[in-house]
C-alpha cells in the first residue's frame, strides 16, 4: 500500500511571471482566466492562450487592462460564477463587474460605507452561469453548469455599527433587512443563516434568522497583542468553520459549528498563518518563513510541507482559495509520457489477416465436432 505521505498532493507552478501594471492586492481565477487587484486601482484579466508549438505549454497573457474610478486600492475581488458577476470591494465601495468582461453593470447602486463583506460560501459553490459556459473562444474552457442553477445569492455587507442583508442577482442588487452590530469587524464568512466574524480580539457567530451573536473564542490569546494577529475564518462545511487562535507559542486551529459546538479534533502551527485556503479535504497555510504546509482536516495530520519560494526582493506572497477551480498548463503529464514505436499494417494486410483468422477458426470448429462424433460412436461399458 502506498503511503500518503509519499504522494504530495500539491505543486507550485509559476502562471503569470511578472505584473508591472501596480502592486497585487488581489487576484482570483476561474476556468481559463485569471483577474487580478492592484494597489494603484487596475484591474486585469489574463487569459489562457494556446501555444502553436506542441511542445510548449500554454500560457496566460494580458487581454484587458482598465483602472477603478476612484483609482484606489482593490482591497478584495470575489467572483460569483452561478450569475456571471464580479463583486469588487474598493474605498470601502462594493461595486458589481460582469464575468467574464469586468464591465461596470449599468444602474447599479454602489454600496458605501463598507467594513466586510461577505457572500454565502453555499452560493459561491454553485455552477456557473449558462453564459460563461456556452463560451466558445480559445481564451476560455467550458465550466460545470446546470440550467436554472443562477438564483439570485445572499451576501452580508458589515458596516460601522450594522450588518445589512442583501440579495443579488444578474439583474440587481436588493436589500433584505439589518441587524445592529459592535464597531471593528476585520474578517467575516457566512455560510447559510451563520455569520462568523472576527474583530481584533475575539471570534463570533451570529445567526442572521434569530438576530442572536456568541461569542466563541479570542483571536489571540497573549494580552497585549490584540491588533497584530491577523485572524483567520476558513468554512469547513455547510454548518461548519474553522478558526485560527494564536497562544504564544503556537497558534491552534479550532472546527466550530454555525452553533458554537466544537468538532473534530484541534490543528496546530508553530507560527501563525499568513493565509489559510480549503481544498478539502485539505488545508494549506502559508507561514511567516514562507513555507506552505499542507493538513488534512479529516485526520488533523500533516500531509505535505512544501519549501518557500523565491518570491523576489520585496514580494509578499499570500494563498488564494479559487472555488470553481482554473486551468493550470503543466508539463507533469508530458514529462511522465514517452514515445513507443507501433508497426502499422497496410489495409490489405489487414484484410489477409482477418481471413486467416476466419480460416483458423473453422478449422477448429471442424475438429470439435469430430471428436464429439467419435464420443457418441463408443458405446459406455460398465462392469
Amino acid at each position: 500500500m502506498v503511503n500518503p505521505l509519499e504522494v504530495p498532493p500539491y505543486l507550485l507552478q509559476p502562471l503569470i511571471p511578472s505584473i508591472t501594471a501596480g502592486t497585487v492586492t488581489c487576484a482570483q481565477a476561474l476556468g481559463s482566466e485569471i483577474y487580478v487587484g492592484c494597489s494603484n486601482g487596475e484591474l486585469l484579466r489574463y487569459a489562457l492562450h494556446p501555444d502553436a508549438d506542441p511542445t510548449k505549454l500554454d500560457a496566460y497573457a494580458l487581454l484587458s487592462q482598465q483602472s477603478h474610478p476612484s483609482g484606489k486600492q482593490i482591497d478584495e475581488l470575489i467572483l460569483v460564477p452561478c450569475i456571471a458577476r464580479a463583486l469588487i470591494l474598493c474605498d470601502r465601495q462594493v461595486h458589481i463587474y460582469t464575468l467574464p468582461s469586468l464591465d461596470l453593470v449599468p444602474n447599479t447602486k454602489t454600496v458605501r460605507n463598507v467594513e466586510v463583506l461577505a457572500v454565502d460560501h453555499n452560493h459561491l459553490q454553485r455552477p456557473a452561469s449558462a453564459s460563461l459556459t456556452t463560451r466558445t473562444t480559445s481564451t476560455s474552457i467550458n465550466l460545470p453548469s446546470e440550467r436554472g442553477k443562477n438564483d439570485a445569492i445572499d451576501l452580508c455587507i458589515i458596516k460601522r455599527s450594522t450588518i445589512a442583508m442583501y440579495s443579488l442577482s444578474e439583474e440587481k442588487l436588493t436589500f433584505t433587512r439589518e441587524i445592529p452590530f459592535r464597531p471593528g469587524a476585520l474578517r467575516a464568512q457566512r455560510s447559510g443563516r451563520h455569520l462568523c466574524v472576527a474583530t481584533a480580539e475575539i471570534y463570533s457567530v451570529i445567526d442572521l434568522v434569530t438576530a442572536q451573536m456568541f461569542e466563541l473564542l479570542p483571536v489571540t490569546q497573549v494580552e497585549g497583542t490584540a491588533g497584530a494577529i491577523k485572524p483567520h475564518i476558513i468554512v469547513i462545511s455547510p454548518s461548519e468553520f474553522l478558526l485560527l487562535s494564536w497562544t504564544g507559542g503556537s497558534t491552534l486551529g479550532l472546527f466550530i459549528t454555525g452553533e458554537g459546538d466544537p468538532v473534530r479534533g484541534t490543528l496546530e502551527w508553530p507560527a501563525h498563518p499568513v493565509s489559510a485556503c480549503l481544498d478539502f479535504p485539505y488545508l494549506t497555510t502559508l507561514l511567516p518563513n514562507g513555507t506552505i504546509e499542507v493538513h488534512s482536516v479529516e485526520t488533523q495530520t500533516i500531509i505535505q510541507v512544501i519549501p518557500a519560494p523565491k518570491f523576489g526582493e520585496g514580494g509578499r506572497p499570500g494563498l488564494v482559495s479559487c472555488l470553481a477551480g482554473y486551468a493550470v498548463p503543466s508539463s507533469e503529464c508530458g514529462d511522465k509520457m514517452k514515445k513507443v514505436k507501433v508497426r502499422l499494417v497496410r489495409s490489405g494486410e489487414v484484410g489477409l489477416k482477418m481471413d486467416d483468422k476466419k480460416v483458423h477458426e473453422d478449422q477448429n470448429e471442424k475438429m470439435e465436432n469430430v471428436e464429439n462424433e467419435k464420443d457418441v460412436d463408443v458405446p459406455s461399458v460398465s462392469i
